[in-house]
Order: structure tokens, then sequence, then C-alpha cells
């Protein structure tokens, strides 16, 4: 074995293997992949091998098209032979809400080139004889849905890998990871030591072993999957047609043909988890005994609607180790804290996203960053908080709801409440319903009367329970004064004597004066937005950074992954030792009068300023003139002992002044009405700033900053596209993410975030445009659950366009 090399992989399944061969092809020869056991192992040996291109995320999409793309190539492309069989799919729909997903899914996969057709039910009988149509409203057809072989797909990327040079080591079990102190990686295996450059843990359902070997835990928990296979059933060994793959998301199960018989692989309710105190040592190859009891009503069900499957007996039985994350989506990535080292594991479906996460991870890791912004999948969307307890419970749900209706506004329980502030308590005994982000539990809406059972979810507007609410917490911020608890806003204090010039050269705009904030933009070196935070100037070269709930790990990885390295500059995260306090509307200004004497004049504490204020027994408290909802108002940032004792104070100062709590649908509600940006929905990292429509936020003429060069070429090369928002003629149904804008036939841009908003009155989307169109009066169209209605692009913000109201110089 080697000594050195420049990049180790860490397991040999598909998507090891793939990273391997994607590496390769970017052109880092210098790669050696370690395997514990025989390539294939693990998960991968005994997957189904079915390739959907369906997602309900966009990028998750492009991912799966990416790969079986590959696979139609792949075997003549490094000459080795694989069983690779596109038959296309039908999805079952038992529900208009069923349709609504599938219009949607559809119309994203247009806006790609794929073409999805909807079905009739005498349709699907003309793909699948074999269907009884009871209870089906529709379908939706996926032509290039279809199965590969798993251990031929594995061997094609070794091969392919091989044959440009990368060095593969089976039957070599990693033993132990150290980081030397030049910052390289010392791997331990069976076989000897190897020295690298960079680690990319692709170890499957033993990921989490490879992570704790460098001292982390990564949210993984292996679940038992059953499928089963039947013998060969006599209807299809007549047929010269392999019958296209189905799949019944309502009844929770997906049926495809195996030669001649049928495989059958339901997602129970029974999910259940093993290995919980450990893996064993030498599971590779091996299954579990069978527990057909467990899926006992699905195969009913699947009887019930393809009666051949009864005339099959069972053949075998797989039941199986499947990785499950607590969303269900694998991790590409790098890891927290943790210098050159990237997981890419966690897979369950690890087959039809192989080839595309073999791109991603080859792109981070030779790159610094992906084609496509696959925030979904970073490993550092979860922090602390997803302990095991907290994976297995999501991971259950997942599993159970794996083929579920994934409805916007959609609050699921599991793992819950597991981060919450000193206001909680009170929020919840007023019979708010609250939602999780980045752990912290946080209120979505606040019932007006009596408290219903549950949250209802639709695609469409007007069927949901909360919009009355919504409207109401909407205009008491408008109109008089609103509160909101805003748990977990990521806060790093930044000091030193090199801080300013740093900061100066992270972002892409101006400093702040001591004393003030700025909203400012962290670019890669290719000149895409990486993130968003707020900068406010405490001293001279003492600094206060503000950023998203969930971004927490993702921006501290940034930061320090960019900081000098002379010790010029500190770095603090100040997360959990503060709570915010939105304080926002026309009468805020009256209501914190009433309980600090601070002067909140705008000539004594004016817009994008800071001052220290007291309020009650908390005589620390950071006052920032600055909010999301586009009114008057202030950012409260109180040290956590306080925080409930301060919302106390606030909320009993505005009884006569008519303070009202709002919750996250609020307040989006209202950012859409300013078209305020929203972190990883409007801003990914696949934009600049100008085609985020952000110019006013960058500054060419002030000297180098990171990505500068490169944002010049891009203007060079022209701007494609503008954000901008549109105003949609429909009053039902908002536009869900990503929904195809089109002109004519022409598609032209693509939705990002889109609501209703309370105070205008209006549908609102705001969305990239081809920039030739992103001029105020453009006529276009919106495809919305596969209707298209009017739309007409608009001037932003919407509401209150002076931003006089902020201001307070009306």
């Amino acid at each position: 074995m080697k000594s050195y090399a420049r990049i180790v992989v860490i397991g040999g399944g598909a998507v090891g293997c793939s990273a391997a061969y994607h590496l390769a092809k970017m052109g880092c020869r210098d790669v050696v992949l370690l395997e514990m056991d025989e390539l294939t192992s693990g998960s991968t040996w005994h997957a189904a091998g079915n390739c959907p291109t369906y997602s309900g995320s966009v990028n998750i999409m492009k991912m799966q098209r990416y790969g079986v793309e590959l696979y139609g190539r792949l075997a003549e492309e490094v000459d080795y032979p694989m069983n690779y069989t596109r038959t296309g799919s039908i999805r079952l729909a038992q529900s208009d809400e069923r349709m609504f997903e599938f219009e949607h899914v559809r119309s994203m996969a247009k806006a790609q080139g794929l073409e999805y057709e909807m079905l009739t039910s005498s349709e699907m009988k003309d793909y699948y004889p074999f269907l009884e149509t009871h209870n089906l409203e529709g379908g939706l057809w996926d032509p290039l849905d279809g199965d590969i072989d798993p251990s031929q797909l594995t061997q094609a990327y070794a091969k392919g890998a091989r044959d440009l040079g990368v060095k593969i080591e089976r039957f070599n079990r990693v033993t132990a990871i150290t980081q030397t102190p030049t910052g390289e990686w010392r791997i331990e295996s069976a076989k000897g030591s190897i020295t690298c450059e960079k680690v990319i843990n692709a170890g499957g359902y033993r990921g989490g072993e490879i992570a704790a070997m460098v001292g982390q835990y990564i949210p993984i928990v292996t679940l038992s999957h059953q499928y089963l296979v039947t013998d060969a059933i006599p209807e299809l060994e007549s047929r010269d047609k392999k019958l296209p793959l189905l799949r019944d998301p309502d009844d929770s199960y997906y049926l495809r043909q195996e030669r001649d018989g049928l495989i059958l692989g339901p997602y129970e309710w029974k999910a259940t988890p093993y290995w919980l105190d450990g893996l064993p040592e030498n599971f590779a190859s091996q299954l579990w005994g069978d527990d057909l009891d467990r899926i006992e009503w699905y195969i009913e069900q699947a009887m019930a609607r393809v009666p051949i499957l009864e005339k099959g007996g069972v053949a075998r039985v797989i039941n199986g180790p499947i990785p499950y994350t607590p969303d269900g989506l694998p991790y590409i990535g790098p890891a927290y804290g943790l210098e050159n080292f990237y997981h890419c594991c966690g897979f369950s479906f690890g087959i039809t996203q192989s080839g595309g996460a073999g791109k991603i991870i080859a792109e981070q890791v030779l790159e610094g960053e992906s084609e496509w912004d696959m925030w979904a999948l970073d490993p550092r969307r979860y922090s602390d908080y997803a302990t095991q307890k907290y994976v297995v419970a999501k991971a259950i749900e997942v599993y159970q709801n794996e083929y579920a209706i994934p409805f916007p506004h959609e609050e699921r329980p599991a793992g819950r409440p597991a981060k919450t502030t000193p206001v909680y308590e009170k929020l919840k005994q007023k019979g708010a319903f609250f939602g999780s982000r980045g752990g912290w539990e946080r209120a979505v809406w606040f019932p007006l009367n009596e408290r219903p059972d549950e949250q209802t979810v639709s695609y469409l507007g007007e069927r949901r329970n909360w919009n009355a609410a919504v409207k109401a917490e909407c205009d008491a911020v408008r109109n008089r004064v609103g509160v909101l608890d805003l748990g977990g806003f990521t806060k790093y204090e930044i000091t030193g004597p090199g801080a300013t010039a740093w900061l100066d050269y992270m972002i892409a705009g101006k400093m702040p004066r001591v004393g003030g904030m700025s909203l400012s933009y962290f670019l890669s070196r290719k000149g895409h937005v990486m993130t968003e935070m707020t900068i406010t100037r405490l001293e001279e070269d003492r600094y206060w950074l503000v950023s998203a709930a969930a971004g927490e790990w993702h921006d501290e990885d940034w930061l320090l992954s960019h900081m000098p390295g002379d010790g010029s500059v500190q770095f603090e995260n100040l997360t959990d030792r503060f709570g915010t306090l939105i304080v926002a509307g026309p009468k805020s200004r009256d209501l914190l009068a009433k309980i600090t004497k601070a002067d909140l004049s705008n000539k004594a504490f004016p817009w994008l300023t800071i001052q220290n204020i007291e309020v009650g027994y908390a005589a620390d408290i950071l006052a920032m003139r600055v909010n999301y909802v586009g009114e008057l108002g202030w950012e409260l940032h109180v040290p956590m002992e306080y925080l409930g004792h301060v919302y106390d104070e606030v909320m009993e100062a505005g009884v006569d002044l008519g303070v009202a709590d709002f919750g996250l649908y609020a307040m989006d509600s209202l950012r859409l009405e300013k078209c305020y940006r929203s972190w990883k929905v409007d801003i990914i990292h696949e934009y600049t700033p100008f085609e985020l429509s952000l110019d006013r936020f960058v500054d060419l003429d002030k000297g180098p900053f990171l990505g500068r060069e490169a944002l010049k070429q891009h203007l060079e090369n022209g701007i494609k596209e503008r954000f901008v928002p549109l105003i949609i003629e429909a009053t039902h149904a908002e536009a869900p993410y990503c929904s195809p804008v089109y002109l004519g036939d022409e598609i032209v841009g693509i939705t990002s975030s889109g609501g209703y908003g309370q105070t205008i009155e209006k549908n609102i989307a705001l969305s990239f445009i081809r920039t030739d169109l992103a001029v105020e009066g453009s006529r276009l169209e919106v495809s919305i659950l596969g209707q298209r209605y009017p739309a007409v692009v608009s001037k932003e913000p919407l509401y209150d366009p002076q931003n006089k109201k902020m201001r307070d110089v009306l």
C-alpha cells in the first residue's frame, strides 16, 4: 500500500467508488480508496437498485438526473458491462393533494428539461395492464426511471477509477485517524498507515464510526429495510417487455419487475433501528432474518393494487441495514470544525444518488464549492442538538413518511423540543404552534381564539386554518407593535488588531462605522454568495456578526477557515448566551420608552445603529435598530438568563398599545413584501450578488476582497438573470419553491420563495428572471400546481418603497 496520497476515500460502496472515479475524472489521480471488506459490501450489495429522478428538491433532482444520465453511458465510458434498464415509472395518487405534489414536481422537472407526464387511470392501465385503479385520482409518469445492478455499477466506477490511476485497497479496515502537526491526516489500517492531504468519509452506515475516529458524532442511525422478491409469475413470463416501476406513495411501497417476478419494497410504520450500542465489527455482506409481520399490511395493499403479485410465491426476503439521517438526506460536504475532512455518507438512496454524489464531493474537495448549492445535504446543517436520541426519533419519522406529501409549512413533531428559550413555555401557554429552525423551537403562529387540535397543511392556501391568525399578526406589526421570540439567531464576536482589515477583505461591501451596522455578503473565490451576515461594529476592532440559526456551524467554519494564522483576529461563538426579541411596529418606540431610559429618538438612535440599554433587571441588552419586517423597530439581544423577564416587561408595557405576539409565518409574509432574501432559499451559492440584485452591497472599488476578481469577470461576461419580485394573479395557491416562470411557452425563470402579502393583499413570488425581462412591468406567467397564472414583474420593495417606516421619517 502507498504511504502517501493526496486524497484518501474510506469506503468502497457505490458512493465511495463514485467519489474516487469523479476525483480522477477531474484530474486528481493521486487517490487511494480503502475498503474494510469487498467492494459493494455494506448497503450497496443488497440495495434494490431503483433509479428515480423524482424528488421534491430541485437540486436533489439535478443530482439524480445526473446519475441516470451517467449510468446510460458509464458501461461504454469505462468498458465494463452493466445491467441498466430504463423502464419508466408510474407514481399513483389517491388524493387531489398528491396530484398537486405531482404537478409541482413535474413543473420543477420541466425547468430542467425532464418531461414527466400526468396520467389518467386509463392511461396508467396502458402502461401497466395489471393495475387496479380503484380510489385513484391519477398518476405521474417518469420516463427515465428504471433499475441498475448495484454491484455492477460499483465495479464500473472502480474500474474507471483504476484505469485513471486510483489505487483501491480491499480488505483493509481503517482503525485510526489522526491529524499531524502539519495539518495532514494519518490513517492507520490493517495493511499499514497512509498520510494524505484530504479524507472523504464514504463509510455508508459505518460513516459514524469513521467520524468518531476524528472526534465527531455524525447523526446517522441504521434502520432495517425489507423487500421481498417473488418467484416467476406466469403473466410476466409471457411478456416481451419489462413492466414500468410502480410506486404507490399513499400506501408507501414500490413494486418493480425482477426477471419474471416482482420486487415489493414497503416503507412500513414499524420502522426498526438497530445497533444503537455500536455496530458489529465484521458485519459487511450479511443480512438479518426476515420479519414479514411488519410488512403484512403493505403486502395486502400491493396485492389489491396488482393482483398478479399474489400468484408469485416469496422466493427470498432481503432484510438489510440502511443508514438514515434525521431528514433522510445524506451528508455531502465538509465536516464541521475539521480542515480537509469531508463526509459523503448516510445515503438511504445511494444507488440512484451515487453518480451525483461523486460529482458533488469531487467538486467540493478540488474546487471548494460544487456546481449546485447542496446545503440540504451539508453535514453542518445539524449542530450539537442532533444527539442519538434526536436522530433515532427523526429517522423513524422520516422512514414512516418516506413517501408522504412534503407539504409547505408542515412542522413534524419527532425529536422536539430540542432547544428552547426561556420564552418558550410562556408562548406555549398562549397556545402557540411551533416549528423547529436549526434545532430551536420558534412560534410559527398564534390562534386567535380557541386553539385548534392541529395545524392544517395543504398546497392550497385557502385550506389552511391559520390564515386569519397570521393576517391579524401582520396587522399588529404594521399598525401597532408586535413581538417575536427569535431563538437561536447565530451570533459571533470578532475582535483583535487585525479584525477590521480581515473582515473588510471577507465581505464584498463597505464596513460599518463604530456604533453602526451593515448587511454584508461573504463570497467564494468564484464570486458566489456563500453567506449573509449583519456586521455590527461595537468598537474600533470589536464586531458582532449575526446570521441565520440554521447556518451556525456553516458560517463558523467559513469564518475560521479563512482567518489569518498570526493571532491578530479572535473568534467567539455567543449563540447560546444571548436570546433575541424582535419589537417592531409604528408603536415600538412608545413601548420601549416605557421600560428603558435610553433615548430612542431618531437623532439619538437612528436606523442601523446600536446601543446598550437597560430593561428591568437586564442591564446589558444590545439593542439594534434593524429588523426583518420593514417597520420601525429593534432587535433586542438579551443575555439568555434575562430573556424571560425582559419578554414579560415588554408585553406588560405594550398592553395599552395593542401589543401582540407574532410568529414566523407572519414574519415571512412581512419580509416578502419587503423583498428581503432568505438564506438558502433565495440566497444560494449558485448566484453572485449581481444575480441576487444586491449590487448596492458590492463595492468593487474599495480594494481587494475575496471573490472580487471573479465578480468582475462575471460582470464582463454579462449577468444572465436577476432577482425580482413577481405579483401573481392567483389567490387560492402560492407559488411553491422552484415554480417555473414562462414567457409564452419558454421557461425564462424560476421562483425561489413565495407567499401571500397580508398587508398589500397580493400573491408574491420572489424569482430569478432572464435579465432582459427583469424590468418593472414585464408580463409573464408562473406555473402553480400545473396551472399557469399571469404575473407581472414589480419593483422592490413592494411595501413602503422609500423605506420611510424603518427610518421613521414619515
